[in-house]
């Protein structure tokens, strides 16, 4: 590994305007790089489908050993906002900065850093390695919209790993969400809410007595709930006829995130009614949950890995989402790993130079001990 060229590669990425929606020119220069490394590069159609700036890149390296698993690394390639001219800084204390006007970029371009500089290293070193698939996204900022809309069939591996969580280099999530929102609409009946308040039925009163008797927050161990947005009315001199409820509801166990929004969707139904109104909900699957067992191949791999690096692993449960979920529910074991960035989507986002060095030390061993378990 060549450590001051694994940072050249880090400050150059995120110096690369993407911010979610607006990829097209950090495609371009990330498949450039990877062919020049060898890798067989297609850019899928997700842009026609999602509106973004770029599709998802899918990169295959092919196989030095014979009859080694195929296995694959995925990061994304958009930032939140804001990220355009990001000035990054390295300062003595071994951090990695923004200048404080944008965020850093560290998620998840470090992730995209330590990868090519894996890539490069067995470029040049001749290292054994079987199948390796790299699959950069566009959009997981704007909601795992490039992972979702990707055509599972491009996916050749035997099991993978998302490099796009927080925390020191050595985690492991083995477990994480699924989600699900509702989008609620309470219809009740207008009036002057000065000459006859009696004759109208306030949609903003049956949301609110609806919200004020159900369980939100954490439901328990594996469940969450939330309100996101509520609005309705137009001014105050009416009784309010229609209000809009945004809400989510997560849980690591789908028939827990089911029995909560059955609860929420009956308490708004049930409340509207008894109080002259109607209550419409609809709901949606965002992505997939997963939980995978410590003695499955890809955890064994992992752990073995960050042990051989001199860390101790760190196995986790998230309670968000990541392209990790979307890869699980095409039926591909897939684990998120700790990248070691801090204060994410932050003007305070800073990354670890030694955090950085880890996580490359530990894909290039992942390579190695996914072809010892053959």
């Amino acid at each position: 590994m060549n450590t001051q060229r694994l940072l050249q590669e880090f400050l150059e990425l995120v110096k690369i305007d993407s911010e979610t929606k607006n990829e097209r020119n950090i495609a371009d220069i990330l498949t450039k790089k990877l062919q020049e490394l060898g890798f067989d590069v297609t850019e899928d159609d997700t842009a026609e489908k999602t509106g973004h700036g770029a599709g998802n890149l899918i990169a295959n390296l092919p196989s030095t050993v014979a009859d080694a698993d195929p296995i694959f690394f995925t990061c994304h390639m958009d930032t939140v906002v804001p990220g355009k001219s990001i000035q990054p800084i390295v300062k003595v204390d071994g951090y990695i900065y923004s200048d404080g006007t944008t965020i850093l970029g560290a998620d998840d371009k470090a992730g995209i850093a330590a990868l090519l500089e894996m890539a490069k290293v067995i470029q040049e070193s001749d290292k054994p390695h079987g199948p390796i698939q790299f699959i950069i996204t566009a959009g997981e900022e704007s909601g795992l919209v490039g992972a979702k809309a990707m055509n599972p069939d491009y996916l050749h591996a035997k099991y993978g790993f998302a490099i796009d969580s927080d925390g020191e280099v050595g985690g492991i999530v083995t477990a994480a969400p699924y989600q699900s929102k509702l989008w609620t609409t309470i219809y009740g009946k207008t009036a002057h809410a000065g000459v006859a308040p009696e004759k109208g039925i306030s949609a903003i009163s049956l949301a609110a007595k609806s919200i004020a008797g159900m369980k939100l927050g954490r439901i328990d161990e594996e469940t969450t709930a939330n309100i996101g947005r509520f609005e309705g009315g137009k001014a105050t001199n009416i009784v309010c006829e229609e209000a809009f409820i945004l809400s989510e509801v997560r849980s690591i166990n789908p028939d827990k995130m089911k029995n909560q929004i059955d609860l929420m969707v009956e308490k708004f139904a049930t409340t509207s009614e008894s109080l002259g109104g109607k209550a419409e909900t609809t709901t949606q699957l965002m992505y997939p949950g997963f939980s995978i067992g410590d003695d499955e191949e890809v955890v064994q791999v992992a752990m073995k890995s960050i042990r051989n690096v001199g860390r101790e692993p760190k196995i986790m449960t998230s309670g968000g989402g990541s392209d990790g979920n979307v890869f699980n529910g095409m039926g591909v074991p897939t684990v998120t790993l700790s990248v070691g960035y801090e204060e994410i989507h932050t003007k305070n986002e800073r990354m670890p130079v030694k955090e950085l060095e880890k996580l490359t030390e530990l894909v290039l061993e992942i390579v190695g001990q996914a072809i010892r378990t053959v």
